[in-house]
């Protein structure tokens, strides 16, 4: 005699109750990204260079975040294209050479909408639109120069350095 079982899935419920209370999702508010290490890092590094980015620390995390980039690239940019906002074009806030090229200069109002419109036009443009996965493809639509990844590499490993350098910036354990 053969016995056959038939297993049937069966589903299985989560009860809401049992978080609903206290398991409340919110987005990052841009006020709270003051207290991310990240910020005290990228305060830190912009400092130490005299970049008159430094009050904007918080706006290249916030920025990173929202768009979904290394919280790095911004700011390595514009170590490659301005040494950190102090080489731009007269009153144009624009630290990234954003569509920069001969005579045509893109102005910001200020540091903060140059650092959310590079942020985003990155994500949407440059990797969503385009396929640019890193940062030698995102350099071969965004620079004329071929050297340009090689910099933002750079740039990014000078940062990464700093971070390690600096570990009193970074998250503290509690045992």
């Amino acid at each position: 005699m053969v016995t056959i079982t038939i297993l049937v899935p069966q589903r299985i419920y989560a009860r809401e109750q049992a978080s609903a209370s206290s398991a409340t999702i919110k987005p990052t508010e841009f006020n709270k990204v003051e207290d991310d290490y990240r910020v005290k890092i990228v305060e830190k590094y912009l400092k130490s260079y005299g970049s008159p980015m430094t009050e904007n620390a918080k706006d290249f995390v916030y920025y990173a975040d929202k768009y979904n980039l290394d919280w790095r690239l911004v700011l390595a940019i514009s170590g490659v294209e301005s040494t950190y906002g102090k080489q731009i074009p007269p009153y144009s806030y624009n630290g990234w050479g954003w569509g920069v090229y001969g005579d045509n200069v893109i102005r910001f109002k200020s540091w903060k909408q140059g650092i959310e419109t590079v942020s985003q036009g990155l994500r949407e443009q440059y990797i969503n639109k385009w396929g640019g996965q890193n940062v030698y493809q995102i350099g071969a639509i965004y620079a004329s120069s071929p050297h340009w990844a090689n910099s933002v590499n750079i740039h990014l490993n000078m940062i990464q350095k700093f971070v390690l350098a600096s570990p009193q910036n970074t998250l503290s354990l509690s045992l």
